[in-house]
């Protein structure tokens, strides 16, 4: 939560110690840092056990947008750290899972994990390309003749928006800039909306939104042009006369933060986000 609404303040253009909310992005940026342990794992004692790697990712990308605009030498330090745990965390599908020591994968966890790898790539710290082409090789093996993105490798190969989304945001962020694999991608997304809306309570929403939304603003384009006005103009009429975005899957944070990403993406402020 903290990592989302901290990325959300950036993409408005508040930076630490400048802008109307620099002191939030400050205070975010110090409670990430007081989580990150020795082992570079980025994680608070007092989360829940259920996936963690979901929040070091999430936690990873954040200090790698706000890295170059503080002048903490500690978030390189973390940074380097998180990236390299993401590395070595990479099990023998190409994928990642709920904890760094999971043998399977799983599309919503890689999708964080490969976000920030490109993150921290864009600020200098090196990747091994076997670990992104590893990553893509068991993304594309994802993916359904329908063009769709299945869960896991294991169990029915159903396809779902949310993770269909994430999968096409993988292979944007691991330099998948064209191809077949994602033009059906994008063709799957466009045919198969979500299933519920804010009114009508899906559980992934904000999810599936946060990255179809990413996967349309790299196609650029006519996706662009076709899918950015109707998921702003739903966000802008579903917002609460007190500001924020009710969110029942996780809490009002969460929902919050991820509709001002989807909002603010045309500021083209973060630089995991620009084209």
């Amino acid at each position: 939560m903290t990592s989302l609404s901290g990325m959300a303040f950036l993409a408005a253009g508040h930076v630490p110690g400048r802008g109307g909310y620099g002191k939030n992005v400050d205070l975010a940026v110090d409670s990430i840092l007081s989580s990150a342990t020795p082992t570079g794992f980025i994680k608070r004692d007092d989360s829940p056990e259920h996936g963690p790697m979901y929040g070091h990712g999430f936690a990873t990308l954040f200090l790698a947008e706000v890295y170059g605009m503080s002048p903490k030498p500690e978030i390189h330090r973390a940074l380097k750290a998180a990236t390299q745990l993401i590395v070595n965390s990479q099990n023998r599908e190409g994928g990642w899972r709920y904890k760094p020591e999971s043998r399977d994968a799983d599309i919503s966890v890689t999708v964080c994990q490969m976000m920030a790898l490109r993150g921290a790539r864009n600020c200098g710290i090196a990747v091994p390309k076997t670990t992104v082409d590893n990553c893509v090789e068991y993304v594309r093996k994802c993916q359904n003749g329908d063009g769709g993105f299945r869960y896991q490798l294991s169990g029915r190969p159903t396809s779902d928006f949310p993770r269909s989304a994430a999968g096409v945001v993988i292979l944007y962020n691991a330099g998948v800039a064209d191809g077949r694999d994602l033009e059906r991608g994008l063709g799957f997304l466009l045919r198969t909306p979500p299933r519920g809306t804010l009114m009508n309570s899906d559980p992934h929403y904000f999810y599936g939104q946060y990255y179809a939304v990413q996967a349309m603003w790299h196609a650029g384009d006519d996706y662009w042009q076709q899918w950015y006005p109707a998921i702003r103009d739903e966000l802008l009429i579903r917002q609460t006369p007190d500001g924020y975005w009710a969110d029942q899957s996780v809490n009002n944070a969460y929902g919050t933060a991820m509709a001002c990403l989807i909002l603010q993406m045309p500021n083209n402020l973060l630089p995991i986000f620009q084209r």
